[in-house]
């Protein structure tokens, strides 16, 4: 695990070993046991290394044989082990135990397609000299980020974009239409960035580049469902031990390490199936598991965990988050989400990383399930948005009118929060009605939010629009195979999965997900909806698998999600720095938002008409943002100080 940059100079000038060292140094929280370079000729590689595989001789970059064909990777190939075994029965001679080597040794036999032999979370890039070519290449679901711009005729990228910004040639400059995208979806979507100019590699594609020219193609996608008549035989009581199997098969995988590794551990379905599986497969007592807990009850998950690690006799830890840790961590928070974030989860789950990392260098977790198997309360609500779609028009304004006049609770998951964010969205189709209550602001709201001048430039576009065109591939699938697809492409990428990689990395800890093994997903893919949604329940298949291995009560666990009291303690705690960030001279003089637009909100939530903690989030995440990244004339001032 680690962080790793590189990049092609323009017109095939020298690579400055000065700018890949400055690159390298910004990801120092990536990988902070090691660090190592390539430069020839126009090219640089750049690593920072979190030991995990191969403590000793994994340094990287690697190289081949001949020192032809050089590679750095982040993250982690499991099937390493197979993979070199064949390589090894063809002649390729290994120098170290890592898995970062076999990807040299394979792209020898393979080129730009041993991506489709690959089983893990990864982003790398190989430089193959002869041909002048250079691959970068990111995960099948996108646990991993990879970065990239063009520079001039060549090409820069990175981990994360705090390394690419320090590359002369790259200016930060903010993209409209991706401040945009993110006050829609709280995080920008692949394949942009908040920076003009500025791209992530979608989750399962490459990018080859030679010849001045810069290819994106996609090598992995979620396999279509079956039809009726294939799938009628995993509707049956296979289904469920196959999900139980593949889950293990994939935990046995991930728990491949040289250094201790442990579970983050909510206590509800999905950690603790993932701890099930572990716990068949080792000794549970030499299981570490870790969890938050809230002050405030309503958000609290520590009790459940607790009797869950009890259960099974894990070695178990718990912290407590308090407003006192929220306050300690948010000064840092805009250094390691230097793209904005609007989910306020990742406070916790830093903290939580950071915890574990007192005992642990890997974590295994939950994520994926909820996106991949229709999880979340707004698959639930997909049955009374179609009631509420065939109301008339008058009726459905009076069912509004109602509910926004509800009394406003900051409780976790409050029925008059979840009233009204179901009528934000309900009327809408439904590819776009769940990006509604997932979201923060529609179009609607954003040409009342946005500055004249920003509205101006946007001439029209919005986001809303280019949800609907991402959405339209899909049309031939049935509805839930339709959204978890979405999900997957959208939410679990770029929102849940970054969330995760900055939270764990800043704390240098390696995160992993189960339930992201290809196999499992392309098992899980073809299910037929019933065993995903059923009325409502959720996750119906991963019940049934799972349910002779969990502890009473897990199954019947209303789902709680991440969250933190945000509505109140932007009255509270939070209210000084609210007033700062979204100070109305300071909104006036980055021209981006309506000042009065905003004072409205803040007024609204403070007085209890609304509860606009989502909103008034996702603006402050992007002011602290904007105060560190979004600035185009300091940043160029630092890059001048530094390299002029």
């Amino acid at each position: 695990m680690c962080g790793i940059c590189g990049f092609i100079s323009a017109n095939g000038a020298p690579a400055d070993h000065a700018v890949i060292t400055a690159m390298n140094e910004r990801l120092r929280r990536r990988g902070p046991d090691d660090e190592g370079y390539m430069v020839r000729g126009p090219v640089a590689l750049g690593m920072r290394r979190l030991s995990i595989i191969d403590l000793q001789t994994g340094q990287q970059p690697m190289a081949n044989e001949d020192g032809t064909v050089w590679v750095v990777l982040n993250g982690e190939i499991y099937n390493f082990p197979e993979l070199r075994q064949e390589l090894e029965s063809r002649g390729h001679r290994f120098r170290s135990r890592s898995d970062t080597e076999v990807l040299v040794h394979l792209y020898e036999e393979h080129g730009p397609e041993l991506v489709e032999h690959l089983n893990g979370m990864f982003a790398f890039a190989v430089w193959d000299e002869p041909r002048r070519r250079l691959l970068l290449a990111r995960d099948p679901m996108g646990q991993k980020p990879l970065y990239w711009a063009r520079i001039g005729d060549g090409l820069v990228f990175a981990s994360e974009p705090k390394s690419l910004l320090v590359h002369p040639a790259v200016h930060g400059e903010l993209d409209p239409r991706s401040l945009s995208r993110y006050l829609f979806y709280e995080y920008v979507p692949a394949p942009w960035s908040v920076y003009r100019g500025v791209y992530k590699l979608p989750a399962g594609h490459r990018l080859v580049f030679e010849h001045a020219a810069a290819a994106v193609t996609r090598y992995w996608e979620l396999p279509a469902p079956e039809p009726p008549a294939a799938a009628a035989g995993q509707g049956g009581t296979d289904a469920a031990p196959r999900l139980w199997e593949l889950l293990r098969a994939s935990v046995r995988r991930e728990m491949v390490s040289d250094v201790p590794l442990g579970v983050f551990l909510s206590g509800g379905l999905d950690s603790t199936s993932v701890l099930a599986a572990m716990a068949s497969l080792m000794p549970a007592r030499e299981i570490r598991t870790f969890t938050i807990g809230f002050e405030d009850p309503s958000f609290d998950e520590s009790g459940p965990a607790r009797r869950v690690a009890e259960h099974f006799g894990t070695q178990h830890h718990e912290q407590i988050f308090s407003v006192a840790h929220l306050l300690d961590l948010l000064p840092g928070v805009a250094d390691y989400l230097d793209e904005p974030l609007g989910d306020a989860s990742v406070l916790p789950m830093h903290l939580l990383s950071r915890f574990a990392r007192e005992r642990v260098k890997v974590a295994l977790g939950g994520d994926g399930s909820d996106e991949l198997l229709a999880g979340y309360p707004t698959f639930q609500a997909m049955r009374a948005a179609a009631v509420y779609r065939a109301l008339p028009r008058a009726l459905q304004r009076a069912v509004r009118w109602g509910v926004n006049r509800l009394p406003v609770s900051h409780e976790n998951f409050s029925l008059d929060f979840k009233l009204r964010q179901f009528v934000r969205g309900a009327a809408a189709a439904p590819e776009l009605a769940h990006q509604l209550w997932l979201g923060s602001f529609n179009a609607a709201e954003q040409r009342t939010l946005l500055s004249a001048e920003l509205r101006a430039e946007l001439d029209g576009w919005d986001a809303e629009a280019e949800h609907a065109a991402r959405a339209e591939p899909l049309a031939g699938m049935d509805l839930v195979n339709r959204l978890t697809r979405l999900y997957a492409e959208t939410y679990l990428a770029e929102d849940i999965l970054t969330k995760t990689d900055r939270a764990s990395m800043a704390a240098s800890l390696e995160l992993r997900a189960p339930f992201l093994d290809p196999a499992l997903v392309r098992f899980v893919a073809a299910l037929p909806p019933a065993l995903k949604l059923r009325g409502n329940e959720t996750k119906v298949v991963l019940r049934r698998a799972v349910a002779p291995h969990l502890p009473a009560g897990v199954l019947q666990r209303p789902k709680k999600g991440f969250g933190i009291p945000v509505a109140r303690w932007l009255n509270t705690e939070l209210g000084e720095l609210v007033n700062d960030l979204l100070a109305p001279h300071r909104l006036r003089r980055q021209g981006l938002f309506d000042a009065p637009a905003v004072a409205r909100l803040l007024d609204e939530h403070r007085g209890g008409q609304h509860n606009h903690r989502k909103g008034l989030w996702t603006l402050l995440m992007f002011q602290m943002w904007y105060d560190r990244y979004g600035e185009r004339e300091a940043h160029l001032s630092t890059v001048a100080n530094r390299f002029g």
